[in-house]
């Protein structure tokens, strides 16, 4: 991200909790001390138009959910992130403020790497024709509502059946969602610059049932091959849409990735190694 003009960034630090507006109280000063580093726009309230705003990369302040609902935002024009977590486990934003502060420099100078992290494009179809369009990084869960209840999804891979999963639902999750609800679920960890998808059943019925990685660049269908009551969507654990048999579930990649900026001293492992207590031989150093 060398270049000779200042670095033109947007705060996003919408947040209804007032510890996420300290940090930025705090952050301020430290960013308008570099003549290298120039903040155009600071999302408070409501957003900004990072576009308009000709910036070149954005400052998250918050957790995870607040990067995945960056990456919303952004669409298609996706800017480089670099995300801060004021929140819990943060396995995306897993930079403190205190990290930032410590390594503006690696900022200012432009020696940050850039990762380019696969998101999804989801539309579901209704019968009457209408179609909506999401995209997101996380996942897409097919699950119960407010009353708890077995179900059935069907599950096609381009135009091949793969089965039917009888139980408590379904979770199509990127390399970047592997960590989130799916692993909660049982599925595997995917490194998150991976081009695949796991798909991962929820409680399922039938014990030999377990969760798949397949092809990032497949196109995934499920439906309901019989009524069920009170079964939703739910995108990036954010988006909640009524899911009913006769509705058409697509689930593929999306024509651009979120670029999250890294620490050239980043490493995966030892993320995981912190956020998820891995015990064991290997000793990381603490950040």
């Amino acid at each position: 991200m060398k270049q000779n003009r200042p670095l033109r960034i947007v705060v996003l630090a919408r947040s209804p909790h007032e510890h996420i507006r300290q940090a930025w109280t705090r952050l301020e000063p430290f960013l308008m001390s570099r003549p290298e580093l120039e903040v155009v726009g600071v999302a408070l309230s409501q957003d900004v138009d990072h576009v308009e705003l000709r910036a070149d990369m954005a400052i998250v302040l918050g957790g995870d959910g607040s990067l995945l609902r960056a990456c919303r935002h952004f669409g298609e024009h996706q800017i480089p992130i670099l995300p801060i977590n004021l929140g819990r486990l943060g396995f995306l934003a897993d930079l403190t403020l205190a990290d930032l502060q410590q390594n503006l420099d690696l900022l200012a100078c432009g020696a940050c790497n850039i990762t380019e992290l696969m998101m999804f494009a989801c539309e579901i179809e209704h019968p009457n024709g209408e179609i909506e369009h999401h995209i997101g990084l996380n996942e897409v869960a097919i699950c119960v509502g407010a009353r708890p209840h077995m179900f059935d999804v069907q599950l096609r891979i381009n135009d091949e059946d793969v089965t039917t999963y009888s139980g408590d639902g379904l979770i199509l999750a990127t390399p970047v969602g592997s960590t989130a609800h799916s692993l909660s679920a049982g599925g595997p960890i995917l490194r998150q610059d991976l081009r695949a998808f796991v798909i991962t059943p929820i409680c399922p019925h039938t014990l030999t049932i377990r969760p798949i990685v397949d092809r990032g660049d497949a196109i995934y269908t499920v439906t309901l091959p019989r009524e069920a009551e009170d079964v939703i969507a739910v995108i990036d654990g954010h988006i909640h849409r009524e899911f009913r048999h006769g509705d058409l579930l697509r689930f593929q990649q999306a024509p651009f990735n979120c670029r999250l900026l890294r620490f050239p001293h980043h490493s995966y492992y030892e993320t995981l190694h912190r956020k998820l207590g891995w015990g064991g031989q290997l000793s990381y150093n603490q950040h």
